[in-house]
């Protein structure tokens, strides 16, 4: 089976630089949604993988598939096909034809419908296959909406047979009533497609070579036409805007609450949880509000999950209690054990069972065996911890020498006094006791006490007094006076004079 994925849109709504096809739903593209289905549906046994249509951020798109042909070798089957200019789906199928077995039928996808799944796909290509003594039929993914505004409409006779799609820009009063829709996802006959595909033209409102063209043409040549529907309506819609983004990945994450919660998952608040990747859940697991999963993630049963974890690519075992706002990634964590609040596990650190991590803990690389803690403000990094070890508030393994990562091992119960850094490499020996304040730089013999510091004096110290600011003030400078002397003589001539008359 063909199967062509039309994704040369540029989504103008979505005021993006980013390629429409390349926006995320649930972590992922909403392309890789789409492909990811449609490789599932052919098989590890096809010859030829699907075909993407590209056209607006054609590179971006390229660029993607190759990373992820890395990580996922299945995508490694995709090929792609050039709509260097936007004319329509059916200009864009064009495109792909050369790239097509046409002894074999081809399945329509879209880029931007990223929740249809392999169950409804494989109903929609047995409707295709030909029934005996006749050849293979055009099959129809149809929805009934209540709200059918900006979908093409499906126009039956008056005995319910499709005799074509009217897009809704091109439609009368009357068929803008039907509330059945096209939702674009079809299988087609690919020797006739050929010839319908080059025969369509672009005689309509928006002046584009509408795919759904085809439909009359093949009620016209006698194809049979049948239809079937989506089980859930989530399955068809279409992403054009950032609000219908954000309103599908709220869809897509209630029907995975609902999964968990069938499956026997405690949730607090179905609407406040996150999967964006794969969570499997044993019995009796139960997960707060707030929660982010990344990737695959695995809980065992009787976990506990406290509000607003990050968990990514991580497996956490049996009873496991992870308190608020710890975040976990690509890590082990063993059965009975107890991580946080505000703790961090990151790549490469391997936990034992009952292994108790606390508040701004940080484990990286290292490997923990069981019974061991480190309860409070402590950084484990590349490094091999044994059994009932404790590690006091305060301690730092000291891995990193500015160009070279080095290895801390500390052999069972040990006792770390808080405050302590192991400069690594070295090796603290079974049973020993570091004392706090300790700055290791050489290997600590088993069974005894380490100590690490200056001695303790006491003296007579006088501690510093604050002294007082003084104030200085300055005198503001004195203005000279603007006022004329008049010198006293005159003043009594004037009176003088005065007097006489």
């Amino acid at each position: 089976m063909n199967i062509v994925i039309l994704a040369a849109g540029q989504g103008k709504r979505m005021k993006s630089a980013l390629p429409k096809v390349l926006q995320t739903l649930a972590g992922k593209p909403l392309l890789q949604h789409v492909l990811s289905t449609a490789l599932s549906l052919q098989g590890k046994q096809a010859k030829n993988g699907p075909v993407v249509v590209v056209g607006h951020g054609a590179a971006d798109v390229k660029t993607f598939l190759l990373n992820t042909s890395k990580e996922d070798p299945s995508f490694s089957k995709v090929t792609t096909a050039l709509q260097a200019e936007q004319k329509g789906t059916g200009h864009a199928l064009l495109q792909a034809l050369p790239k097509l077995d046409v002894q074999e039928p081809t399945l329509v996808l879209y880029g931007d419908v990223p929740l249809i799944t392999k169950k409804t796909l494989t109903k929609l290509v047995k409707l295709a296959d030909g029934v005996r003594g006749q050849d293979s039929a055009l099959a129809l993914l149809t929805q009934n909406l209540r709200n059918p505004i900006g979908y093409g409409r499906i126009v039956r006779d008056a005995d319910g047979s499709v005799t074509g799609i009217v897009e809704e820009k091109d439609a009368t009063p009357a068929q803008i009533a039907i509330q059945e829709i096209n939702t674009g996802i079809m299988v087609l006959p690919t020797s006739s497609l050929k010839k319908w595909l080059k025969a369509l033209r672009a005689s309509n409102a928006q002046g584009e070579y509408y795919l759904t063209d085809v439909i009359a043409m093949a009620v016209k040549d006698g194809v049979p036409i049948r239809t079937t529907q989506a089980d859930d309506e989530c399955e068809t819609v279409g992403v054009n805007s950032r609000d219908q983004l954000a309103a599908l990945e709220r869809t897509h994450q209630l029907n995975i609450a609902n999964q968990l919660m069938d499956a026997g998952v405690s949730l607090a608040d179905p609407a406040r949880i996150d999967v964006r990747g794969t969570l499997e859940c044993g019995t009796d697991v139960s997960i707060d509000v707030g929660c982010v999963f990344e990737g695959c993630v695995t809980l065992d049963a009787g976990t506990k999950i406290g509000p607003y974890c990050v968990i990514r690519n991580s497996v956490v075992g049996k009873g496991v209690a992870i308190h608020a706002y710890s975040h976990i990634e690509g890590a082990k964590v063993g059965a009975q054990s107890v991580i946080g609040p505000y703790a961090r596990l990151r790549p490469g650190a391997d936990l034992s069972n009952d292994v108790h991590i606390g508040n701004f803990v940080e484990v990286k690389n290292s490997k923990i065996a069981a019974n061991s803690k480190a309860n409070h403000l402590a950084y484990v990094g590349d490094s091999i911890v044994g059994s009932r070890v404790n590690i006091g508030a305060g301690t730092i393994t000291c891995n990193y020498d500015g160009v070279n990562k080095h290895q801390t091992i500390i052999e069972d119960d040990v006792f770390i006094g808080s405050d302590t850094q192991l400069v690594a490499p070295v090796r603290v020996g079974r049973g020993a006791t570091l004392g706090a304040g300790t700055t290791l730089t050489k290997d600590a013999p088993a069974n005894q006490l380490t100590v690490s510091r200056a001695k303790q004096i006491s003296m007579q110290w006088q501690r510093p007094v604050k002294q007082e600011k003084k104030i200085i003030t300055k005198k503001a400078p004195t203005k000279k006076s603007t006022v004329k002397k008049v010198s006293t003589k005159k003043i009594a001539t004037k009176k003088t004079a005065k007097a006489k008359k």
